[in-house]
């Protein structure tokens, strides 16, 4: 479904992405671990066309999306949740989960009930301004105003950064869910190794703007370099493997 080959992005004169190759089955959920400025967001980012790629291709369902604006590139059956979230904090949480909307579609009280349903405390939350929820509940808004869109493939960049552990095991617990229940494709960006690992059927490690090791989700997690670098806190290791 997703195709990435020899990406490169630059920010002015540095270069954050150098030739990164990975891909995404349909059904799948693909996560990408690193350190911090490993260039784990850069990827997400330049997926939508910022920053532009400098050289090599993003392709979704056979279509080169490199060039595409932002724009169009969001009219394609692609959600993103951003690292940080960005919801609309001055309007109401039902006001979000409309804003997610795009496919022009009759059915959105239906689709509402499901956001509801897989995140109770929202329908409780619908009328209350989004910047007043807490962190947890600000990152499950986010997820459920993507999936209003209906994507089949979607996009979480750091999902559980900043959350409580009991959201943590909730956002993870989501994601298992709309990938088996819903065959959702995923592809997770994550500092969380061992739960994006434990729920991925592959992973890549990112490391330098480059792609350092790849292989199943449970193939990652016994390595003995990764869990020395990402389970451990030892990311010399690594490199040194």
């Amino acid at each position: 479904m997703l195709k990435i080959t020899e990406l490169s992005a630059h920010y002015g004169s540095v270069q954050a992405l150098r030739g990164v190759s990975l891909s995404v089955k349909t059904g799948e959920i693909v996560t990408l671990i690193g350190a911090n400025g490993a260039g784990k967001s850069t990827l997400m980012n330049t997926i939508f066309g910022y920053p532009r790629a400098s050289g090599g291709k993003v392709e979704f369902d056979g279509q080169n999306i490199s060039n595409l604006p932002s724009h169009a590139i969001g009219r394609l059956d692609i959600a993103v949740v951003p690292e940080g979230r960005r919801i609309f904090q001055r309007m109401t949480v039902l006001e979000n989960l409309l804003m997610g909307d795009t496919s022009g579609n009759r059915r959105t009280a239906d689709d509402l009930e499901r956001m509801y349903e897989m995140f109770p405390i929202l329908r409780s939350r619908a009328s209350q301004r989004a910047g007043t929820l807490s962190g947890g509940e600000q990152q499950m808004l986010a997820i459920g105003r993507a999936l209003m869109s209906k994507p089949r493939l979607l996009l979480l960049d750091e999902p559980s950064l900043g959350l409580a552990p009991i959201f943590i095991k909730k956002i993870f617990s989501v994601i298992k869910e709309l990938n088996e229940q819903l065959g959702m494709t995923i592809l997770l960006v994550e500092q969380n190794a061992h739960h994006a690992l434990r729920v991925a059927h592959r992973g890549y490690v990112l490391q330098h703007g480059q792609i350092a090791l790849e292989g199943s989700g449970a193939e990652l997690l016994a390595n003995p370099a990764v869990r020395a670098a990402y389970l451990e806190g030892d990311t010399a290791q690594l490199d040194a493997a």
